[in-house]
């Protein structure tokens, strides 16, 4: 059994890489628009693709399965409330993001307030990604593929720890190769080769799941036994006990999930990357339709190993390995296997590409060396890379414990989601708040959400209100003064966007419809599921 789910897992894990081999290897590695842009060419297949892997990785399979097991499908707000924030980055942010001709959201923040304002948010992103997005990334991937694999039966290592190290030091590795030899390009078709097998892979995970609840008499036999033996884990309304209580939904879950998709540069990098805004809007649209199927193969899975395995002692963050291993046959557990390294893989090369980018453009090329060539410029990326890549993969082990991952990898976004959402708002919608008010906010709501958290007595204030809107308050309040400060003190000229050309602006004419059914679509999944 362990030979056939190796052997697959072998098979379609190098399938992947020669095919991306294949149709990258003559493109330009060399200049900073190929290697950090893929030469702004992505077509809305590319980009949706891209975009869809760049999020699914293990933190959220096994994060929000494993959310899913403790809390049902009120969960699904992760997902389903996304849609909301796509829809207001086709149609809102992205023209303006293109117009500018940016690579990077900091460099959008320098055009609107200055050079000190981009290089704060430079190293806002840089701290966050290493000691944050990326160790969880790795961390979550180490764990979910102990499970799918039962690597300690497979390789004889059965100290937990010294697993947990070789397996996320390996994935971290090849991660790292993916990133930094290949650019953003090979990231995007990668990121759709193995969308495409996840995608596959998690509806049948959920085909055989509900097999095995109704002891194989059929999918909807198995949908009925879930919906008769546990209705309150099929509630889209969280309570106040859960983790996502239903108003935190027009809070700071809705601000989050709009930060997430609309300003972070680990996945608007592939926007900016896009041939025209029409297909920009067409990739962007398209990954809202996916993130509507979400529930489907990132909860449901959760709440069947919740019917099946609830009184085994199963942890939270265990139970989709545990769930993939038990009811996959192994040739299958091999392939699906795969893609989930190809998921890991995919957020991992991702994050690090994002980074390497902020590092070059704005660190390296805006304060180093400001004569750097496009030559020095990529180095300085791939250097910084491999520094990013070791120092994530030492940090990630040492998560180990944590109650609810997909649960602190939200809280811990939030120091640096906030802020930087409320800067960048403000930023495109008035045209006489000074850099001064941007810095205050970057700086201090990052403080504030931090203390709020882990210093005492300001710890309370999230204790007496849900943290989610706690943070929601923060960022009306960094809002509030960003205004207060333009008010008192205002630019001395208006700011007016200028269209640079690097890319041509007409709108996709379906972006507009689609969007209105989109977010239709949204209150219909909630309407359906309320309990």
């Amino acid at each position: 059994m362990h030979l056939l789910t190796l052997a697959s897992f072998l098979f379609f894990t190098g399938l992947v890489a020669f095919v991306t081999w294949r149709i990258t290897r003559r493109d330009d590695h060399s200049s900073t628009s190929g290697y950090f842009l893929a030469g702004r060419s992505l077509t809305f297949p590319l980009i949706a693709g891209s975009l869809l892997m760049t999020n699914l990785s293990t933190e959220q399979m096994v994060g929000l399965n494993g959310a899913a097991f403790a809390d049902g499908l009120s969960v699904m707000a992760w997902e389903v409330v996304a849609v909301i924030a796509l829809v207001a980055l086709a149609l809102f942010f992205l023209p303006r993001f293109l117009k500018s001709g940016i690579a990077t959201l900091p460099q959008l923040l320098e055009i609107r307030f200055d050079k000190t304002t981009q290089l704060i948010t430079n190293v806002i992103f840089l701290i966050a990604y290493a000691v944050i997005l990326l160790p969880i990334i790795l961390y979550s991937g180490a764990i979910g593929l102990q499970g799918m694999l039962d690597l300690p039966g497979l390789t004889g290592i059965q100290s937990t720890t010294t697993l947990l190290w070789l397996t996320v030091w390996i994935v971290g590795i090849i991660g790292a190769v993916y990133a930094l030899f290949g650019g953003l390009r090979t990231v995007a078709v990668s990121d759709t080769l193995n969308g495409a097998g996840l995608l596959v892979g998690g509806f049948v995970i959920v085909y055989f799941g509900l097999q095995a609840v109704s002891d194989g008499a059929g999918v909807m036999e198995g949908w009925s036994i879930l919906k008769q033996t546990n209705p309150e884990q099929l509630n889209s309304i969280g309570g106040s006990e859960q983790q996502v209580p239903f108003f935190t939904l027009f809070t700071g879950v809705f601000l989050i999930n709009l930060f997430y998709w609309s300003t972070n540069q680990q996945i608007i990098q592939r926007t900016f990357a896009a041939k025209n805004l029409a297909e920009g809007q067409k990739g962007v649209l398209l990954t809202g339709f996916f993130k509507l199927l979400g529930p489907l193969y990132l909860v449901l899975p959760g709440i069947i190993a919740y019917h099946l395995y609830f009184d085994e002692g199963v942890r939270a963050d265990e139970a989709y390995g545990y769930l993939v291993f038990n009811v996959l046959p192994p040739y299958l557990t091999g392939f699906f296997a795969a893609v989930m390294v190809g998921a890991i893989l995919s957020s991992f090369n991702s994050a690090l590409n994002s980074t390497t980018t902020i590092f070059s453009l704005g660190i390296y090329k805006g304060v180093l060396n400001p004569e750097a060539t496009e030559a020095q410029v990529v180095k300085s990326g791939k250097v910084f890379g491999w520094i990013m890549a070791v120092v994530t993969m030492i940090i990630a082990p040492l998560l180990a414990g944590q109650e609810s991952l997909f649960g602190y990898l939200q809280k811990m976004n939030a120091i640096y989601f906030i802020p930087i959402l409320a800067v960048v708002i403000v930023g495109l919608l008035t045209k006489r708040v000074p850099p001064m008010a941007a810095k205050i906010a970057l700086v201090g709501g990052c403080l504030m959400i931090a203390a709020g958290y882990f210093v005492p007595p300001f710890t309370l204030l999230p204790e007496v209100m849900h943290e989610f809107h706690f943070v929601a308050l923060v960022f009306a309040l960094l809002v509030i003064i960003m205004l207060v400060i333009g008010k008192l003190r205002p630019r001395e000229t208006d700011w007016v966007q200028q269209d640079t050309g690097d890319v041509d602006l007409t709108p996709w004419k379906g972006a507009v419809p689609v969007g209105i059914v989109l977010v239709v679509l949204v209150i219909v999944m909630y309407v359906s599921f309320a309990g």
